[in-house]
């Protein structure tokens, strides 16, 4: 394995990923970066979330802006608010020891559009944005991406999914117009992503697959315990409160079934809430604020809502509902044993769904382990 020296990052970036406790480069940073320094084409990468994306796009990226020129010169479009503001903070903390400041600004939906467009008037060299956020700037005038020469498309399949499609066929149109790269990041690669790929990237662009392998964080146990439906809750009611004051996340597959749960858990003294597509951003912000600062014990999440959210020092997560894809199952995963730390992930599964633990265990290459939470 090579180092980042190797790969080509400079002094000043690795000095911030040593101070992140990034010191050795993933699968995917170690083939996609120096591709990426070098080469002026453009890129489709193919890897499931958790396996270092944004430092593989985030650093080449961050070499090409030239800080002398004050406009900005990269865009970033990622599906969630989370996960956009995730993508801002680091690429914040990759330029703290620049010998020249680079400007990160994050704009998303649910927060009002006057703000951000004052913020936007300052210098800025990078931009992160939500797909709709951006079209609502550009049909504003009230964003310039006239020397934009890098767009990166994160979690791209997700975009899809979330209904992004034309939003995402727009910003392309536009980019491609000025003659900017584009680099696609995305776990799948669906149908209506390969219209995308055949539309607004170059023929000879350049593809990596990296394999699903050593992609799952190793302080995580994984853990499954049979549950009847009809049990579920009582049995999520006392595992939780058998945690203590151990923080975790609940995982459900829908946004009404993660509000419902939340409310039934609060009924029983757990202090719990939810997040899911369906808050503002000012809940949002209310929630993730007592779960961060530890006066909330719970949170119960919906896979995409999810998306960006990196606390640390959780000690499990809860699959109260089995998610449907193995993406999926790693990202839930990778929110505990984060920065070596060491935590569980325990999956509720009905007998008819025990065949599901056996493709999670070949699919992932990891182990589970049956454990017994009746009384």
């Amino acid at each position: 394995m090579k180092s980042f020296k190797e790969l080509g990052v400079g002094p000043q970036f690795i000095q911030a990923l040593e101070e992140n406790n990034i010191t050795a480069p993933t699968e995917i940073q170690e083939k996609a970066i120096p591709f990426l320094m070098t080469e002026e084409r453009d890129f489709i990468g193919q890897a499931q979330t958790g396996t270092g994306k944004t430092a593989a796009y985030g650093l080449p990226m961050l070499h090409k802006i030239n800080p002398d020129v004050k406009q900005i010169q990269a865009l970033v479009i990622s599906p969630t608010r989370e996960l956009t503001q995730q993508i801002n903070k680091q690429l914040f903390r990759f330029t703290k020891y620049a010998e020249k400041k680079i400007f990160t600004e994050a704009v998303y939906g649910g927060e009002k559009i006057d703000v951000q467009i004052a913020r936007l008037r300052r210098p800025t060299h990078i931009v992160v944005s939500t797909p709709g956020r951006l079209i609502d700037l550009l049909e504003r005038n009230a964003i310039n991406l006239e020397q934009v020469k890098t767009v990166v498309l994160d979690e791209a399949d997700e975009m899809l999914s979330m209904g992004f499609k034309a939003d995402v066929d727009k910003i392309l149109a536009y980019t491609n117009s000025k003659k900017s790269r584009t680099w696609l990041f995305s776990a799948t690669i669906p149908n209506a992503l390969k219209e995308i790929i055949d539309e607004f990237m170059d023929d000879d662009a350049e593809r990596l697959v990296v394999s699903n392998e050593k992609i799952v964080a190793k302080g995580i146990a994984h853990q499954y315990a049979v549950v009847d439906i009809n049990d579920k809750f009582d049995v999520a009611v006392r595992f939780l409160k058998a945690q203590g004051d151990k923080r975790g996340i609940v995982f459900c597959r829908t946004k009404a079934g993660a509000q419902a749960l939340a409310k039934q858990l609060y009924s029983k003294n757990i202090q719990a809430e939810a997040i899911h597509g369906d808050l503002g951003q000012r809940d949002r912000d209310r929630v993730m604020r007592l779960f961060k600062s530890k006066r909330l014990q719970v949170l119960v999440a919906t896979d995409i809502s999810a998306r960006g959210i990196d606390v640390d020092n959780l000690a499990y997560v809860l699959h109260y509902q089995l998610p449907d894809q193995f993406e999926y199952y790693t990202h839930r995963s990778g929110r505990t044993a984060r920065a070596g730390k060491k935590g569980f992930s325990l999956a509720f599964v009905a007998p008819s769904e025990l065949g599901k633990i056996d493709e999670l265990e070949e699919g992932l290459h990891i182990s589970f382990e049956k454990v017994d939470l009746r009384q």
